[in-house]
């Protein structure tokens, strides 16, 4: 059986099509770490079901990829995925229909309790500087090919 990770199969082209995830912010989160090391894990993708509880944080890191260590991070939010998908390194996410980052890859640290999602943001955004609150709707955009 051949190996799509050593086939180089797993890249964004991999994938033809998918549908928008959305959900809803439950906890606003602040602060901001100088050297969490943070270890992204080499896929690409993730699956959610609905219910799903994640958090998302962000970094200024141009080099925050899938098996990167992420040093600089904001504390941003814990959201419900109130529809499930499939969530990709690369996908836009949207609070309150604003991009506000692009998901540079995932941490296991507090799996499986939630799923760390990193995204690439201008400076280190935190959830209190984005004026997030409980409830605020969360978008990450689907595409089609």
């Amino acid at each position: 059986m051949a190996d799509p990770y050593a086939q180089k199969m797993t890249n964004r082209t991999f994938f033809a099509a998918k549908a928008d995830v959305s959900g809803r912010v439950v906890t606003v989160l602040r602060g901001t770490l100088e050297s969490r090391a943070l270890h992204l894990i080499v896929p690409i993708s993730r699956a959610f079901p609905a219910g799903s509880i994640v958090e998302f944080i962000s970094t200024d890191e141009s080099t925050a990829a899938p098996g990167a260590t992420v040093d600089r991070i904001g504390y941003i939010a814990f959201a419900e995925l109130t529809t499930g998908g499939i969530l990709l390194a690369g996908d836009a996410v949207e609070v309150d229909g604003k991009v506000i980052g692009t998901i540079a890859g995932y941490d296991d640290t507090h799996m499986p309790n939630h799923q760390n999602i990193i995204l690439k943001t201008d400076g280190r955004a935190t959830g209190e500087g984005l004026r997030l609150k409980p409830g605020t709707s969360v978008l990450i955009r689907g595409f089609q090919s």
